[in-house]
């Protein structure tokens, strides 16, 4: 079954034009990625199709001891530049999948609710945005549990570097890496407009650097943590969000988006306390400190230094965003004073009296200059009078 991109219209645009490299930008890359699914069925190519598949820079084999014919209990990985062909390979999934997600489950939610271009825009974004941050969570929280991450705070910054990694811990990484690199390409598949361009391009930009550092740096334990809590806030909001847009009375969004803004503070407070934990307290005090790229470690104090800034002025950006935010919305929603009106004897009062100067001003007008001047002399008098 062919994968269809976002439909703009009936008529069947050249081939190689923009708009069918858009429409068609699914089936397009799902050919490539087939390409190297198909290599590994023939023994030529199998080696070059496998690099882009596989997981590699296993660590374990090189340590087993070749006398014994032992397994190993558990494999363990380490990083290397064959992971870029394997960042390749799954970017192209994450845009077929992307793709899918969008022609066969949010396309078929959002043509029911009748939504405005903006908030139809908003609702693709979260939709896709939430499958990915909960298979992040679901993943993510089964490799620190079966890692004992949380019950043994400690081993986060104990043992660095740590440049060795299981399978799912290592794939957990390439996915993500692979994730936000797709964003990119995504911008011009689903017509992204220029106004909304700059956030999702600093957004995916911000999640691919913080990634590609944690995993580099070897700090991958206190980086999957700060994920995991970051990715937890994130879904909470886009869930409120696609409530918004589902509930027409708005009761449960409103709930949403007060669990999602109690969430986004704690996560924030807790991601600062983590990451002082670790690189400030934690790594100071492990004996094995230095600038070695050769094994990985780089437990220098600058490195520390650099790293806990970068996690603590990312919270504080988001923290800043965040309350201009509130802010912004509580004027918006703040009930408007109403202006006071004058009663309507004033009303008639006035308007009586400008209808009388007018029609003064029209019969003085009618009359020669001396008898104007006359008669505005008199009236003034009069008035003079009156108020005697």
């Amino acid at each position: 079954m062919a994968l269809k991109g976002r439909k703009s219209s009936s008529k069947n645009p050249p081939i190689f034009s923009h708009e069918f490299v858009i429409q068609n930008h699914a089936d397009i890359v799902s050919c490539i990625a087939m390409v190297f699914v198909i290599g590994l069925m023939v023994q030529v190519t199998s080696p070059f199709a496998y690099m882009f598949i596989a997981v590699h820079h296993n660590v374990t084999s090189e340590q087993q001891d070749l006398s014994t014919s032992e397994a190993p209990e558990t494999i363990r990985y380490t990083y290397g530049w064959k992971d870029v062909c394997a960042v390749f390979f799954y970017f192209l999934i994450c845009i077929v999948m992307h793709a899918i997600i969008q022609e066969y489950v949010l396309d078929k939610i959002s043509r029911k609710l009748h939504l405005s271009k903006v908030k139809h825009s908003k609702f693709n974004e979260s939709g896709q945005l939430l499958i990915f941050y909960l298979m992040s969570v679901l993943w993510g929280g089964d490799v620190i549990f079966r890692e004992n991450y949380v019950l043994n705070i400690s081993s986060l910054w104990e043992g660095y570097p740590h440049d060795e990694m299981v399978f799912m811990f290592k794939f957990f990484f390439i996915v993500q890496l692979s994730y936000w690199l797709h964003c990119y390409p995504e911008l011009y598949f689903q017509k992204t407009k220029r106004e909304e361009m700059g956030a999702r391009i600093t957004y995916a930009t911000l999640g691919l650097i913080y990634v590609l550092g944690a995993y580099l740096l070897n700090f991958s334990r206190v980086g999957i943590c700060l994920l995991v809590l970051h990715y937890i806030s994130e879904a909470l909001f886009h869930a409120a969000r696609l409530i918004y847009f589902l509930d027409k009375a708005e009761n449960g969004s409103k709930a949403g988006y007060l669990i999602a803004n109690v969430f986004f503070v704690l996560v924030r407070l807790g991601s600062i306390i983590l990451s002082v934990l670790t690189f400030w307290y934690g790594l100071s005090l492990s004996e094995n400190q230095g600038f070695d790229i050769d094994s990985g470690n780089f437990n220098t104090q600058v490195t520390r230094i650099g790293a806990l800034t970068t996690v603590c002025l990312l919270q504080a950006w988001m923290m800043w965003n965040f309350i201009t935010f509130q802010l912004k919305r509580m004027r918006e929603q703040a009930p408007v004073q109403p202006v006071a009106r004058k009663p309507k004897q004033e009303k008639k009062a006035a308007s009586k009296k400008r209808k009388e100067e007018h029609k003064r001003n029209v019969e003085d007008d009618e009359l020669p200059e001396v008898d104007q001047n006359t008669k505005k002399s008199l009236r003034s008098r009069a008035a003079a009078g009156k108020a005697k």
